[in-house]
């Protein structure tokens, strides 16, 4: 297992930093399992598309390979949102997030030569393909759908505000480390919402690794403190949040919070 220590997601792949993240947050991360998969699953798809000579005929023969024929697609019914973000969950159901599917996606693509990028657009990840002289697919990853400039900008007024627009930049490339950050404040919550506060404070400890001053990423790790009863270590986070910032108004609320703790120190002593 790594550790937190000997990380560097600047030398990383995107896959291969996802798979870095899971194994440290788990100890029981299979990653033989899920590396000796996709190989697989590569060779199968490098046969599929090879009967095909452009890069945009590959690509939908891809599309089709992976929605069609393996039947991955987004979650339905009741679930737990992390048994959809962990990449080895993902595969064994075929059931993901936008974020878990463009990064499986993504891997098979990129390692296939295809022209793929993660954009991390304001309501999900989407994948971006160019292609030379032609107009650029926007592809959303929970069904491999080709997407258009409409479907993006009722996205935006159905999700951020009716008054919301398109803008080029809402569909530029994003770094690695961006979709890493995303996927893992996605699994944070869902491990906290679940009660799973050990698994959660390490995908904390992750995330601070990367960003060590943020303060809602250090307010995040307080809550899980005081969940799991480390209530000096808790204080010292929540203290740091209210004092960086002190007109968010979540902060009212950790202020509370922070005198319960005090309370229940001094009871106990």
């Amino acid at each position: 297992m790594k550790s937190l220590s000997n990380i560097d997601f600047s030398k990383l792949s995107l896959f291969e930093s996802i798979i870095a993240a899971s194994q440290i947050i788990r100890k029981d991360f299979p990653t033989n399992l899920v590396v000796s998969e996709l190989k697989t699953r590569i060779k199968e798809a490098e046969s599929y598309i090879s009967s095909e000579c452009t890069p945009n005929k590959k690509l939908e023969k891809l599309l089709e390979l992976f929605y069609n024929n393996w039947s991955f697609g987004g979650a339905s019914g009741i679930y737990k949102l992390s048994d959809t973000i962990w990449i080895d969950n993902v595969l064994k159901t075929r059931r993901g997030t936008a974020v878990s599917l463009g990064v499986l996606f993504l891997h098979i693509a990129q390692t296939l030569k295809l022209p793929l990028n993660p954009v991390i657009f304001p309501t999900q990840l989407i994948l971006r393909a160019d292609w030379i002289n032609k107009k650029k697919w926007l592809i959303n990853p929970f069904n491999g759908d080709i997407l258009d400039q409409h479907t993006l900008e009722v996205w935006l007024k159905g999700n951020i505000s009716p008054t919301a627009e398109l803008y080029e930049n809402d569909l530029y490339k994003a770094e690695s480390i961006t979709v890493i950050r995303k996927m893992l404040n996605t699994l944070k919550s869902a491990l906290m919402e679940e009660k799973k506060m050990e698994l959660a404070l390490n995908v904390a400890n992750l995330l601070l690794q990367i960003d060590p001053n943020d303060p809602y990423e250090i307010r995040d790790r307080g809550l899980i403190y005081a969940q799991l009863e480390c209530n000096h270590v808790a204080l010292t986070d929540l203290i740091y949040f209210v004092e960086h910032c002190p007109e968010d108004p979540i902060s009212e609320i950790i202020k509370v919070q922070i005198h319960a703790i005090e309370q229940k120190k001094i009871i106990l002593h």
